[in-house]
């Protein structure tokens, strides 16, 4: 059995310091902390802590654990952390608004790929970190085909993607385990 792994950094980076504001009593629910734009800012999730609780203790069954985020400036080393605690980068430009871009279709297309050139449907299993309804065509397409793919997120991932998901795996009761 071979595990692929593919994580949205910003979308469970972002999300996770609204669960984090929800908790420390900074907002009332994760409604309104998505509607009033509250976040922790003191909360970070560990790139080693967050590769162990993805893979487990067994590598060796590990093909692939990918991580999307947006290039940052040159003298910023974050990526560095993500890479020596065993992450695949792959990193996109922000566009000339400052936005990121291109991580959910580059997600997308690397655990379709992942999935029809290598991955075997009777004993693979696809992991997406991420809570993004537009990943939603992509996992159900997957799936209609035989593909096992879980949805590893916080609680308030959207419903239709824990609906079309293999199984959904919460990160809310992982908050502060997964703390740097």
């Amino acid at each position: 059995m071979a595990d692929y792994i593919y994580v949205d950094n910003s979308n469970l980076y972002i999300e996770g310091r609204r669960v984090s504001a929800v908790q420390q009593g900074g907002a009332e629910s994760i409604y309104e902390a998505m509607n009033l734009g509250i976040l922790d800012h003191g909360y970070t999730i560990s790139f080693g802590k967050l590769h162990q609780f993805l893979t487990g203790d067994d590598l060796s069954k590990i093909k692939r654990v990918a991580l999307f985020g947006s290039r940052p400036p040159p003298n910023d080393g974050i990526w560095q952390f993500a890479e020596r605690a065993g992450f695949e980068l792959h990193l996109e430009d922000r566009n000339i608004a400052n936005k990121e871009k291109k991580i959910d279709t580059g997600v997308a297309t690397l655990i379709t790929k992942d999935a029809y050139k290598c991955g075997d449907a009777d004993a693979d299993v696809f992991t997406l970190v991420s809570g993004d309804a537009d990943y939603v065509p992509t996992i159900k397409a997957l799936a209609e085909d035989g593909y096992r793919v879980e949805v590893v997120f916080w609680d308030h991932a959207a419903k239709e993607l824990k609906d079309v998901a293999s199984k959904f795996v919460s990160l809310d009761e992982h908050l502060e385990h997964l703390r740097l």
